[in-house]
């Protein structure tokens, strides 16, 4: 006896639905340590988040894009050395999506101003981060000198 069935197998299981998200996605790419640099790990990373499912204009699509440009902008601006490149590294798997930045600066490592910045032009990337993610951090890079910083979101699907 056969039965045809209309349900999927991560609709058989509640916890097998949860992690139904995403399949698992990898980007990584070196781009020059310059603001030109900076600007096309942005729009790399918006064109593969689309390529992956999360839709370009969405809320999610927005903050994952705005996340890596400030973490990509920081990297030339407070982690450049003459000479050497920054990594983009994003990861998707199930419902959360990471976003990583490597840099080849340790010694400035990365921490969120205190209070308001109303009267200066800068300060506010990692309030940014912190505010459109649901966590974040930083980790000595384990290919050499530097630190990465990263972001993670919890992603719904449309």
């Amino acid at each position: 006896m056969t039965s045809n069935r209309t349900q999927s197998p991560a609709s058989e299981h509640p916890a097998a639905a949860a992690r139904a998200g995403f399949p698992w996605h990898h980007f990584s790419m070196r781009f020059s340590s310059t603001p030109r640099g900076a600007r096309l790990a942005r729009r790399l990373a918006g064109e593969r988040l689309g390529a992956w499912g999360v839709p370009y204009g969405s809320d999610a699509h927005d903050a994952l894009v705005l996340i890596a440009a400030e973490l990509s902008s920081n990297a030339v601006r407070h982690g450049h050395v003459s000479g050497r490149d920054f990594r983009l590294r994003l990861t998707a798997e199930g419902a959360t999506i990471r976003v990583e930045v490597t840099d080849t600066r340790g010694e400035r490592l990365p921490a969120p101003a205190d209070g308001p910045l109303l009267d200066q032009d800068g300060g506010r990337g990692l309030l940014l981060v912190a505010a459109l993610s649901d966590r974040w951090g930083w980790y000595p890079s384990p290919d050499g000198p530097g630190k990465t910083v990263w972001a993670v979101s919890e992603v719904q699907r449309p």
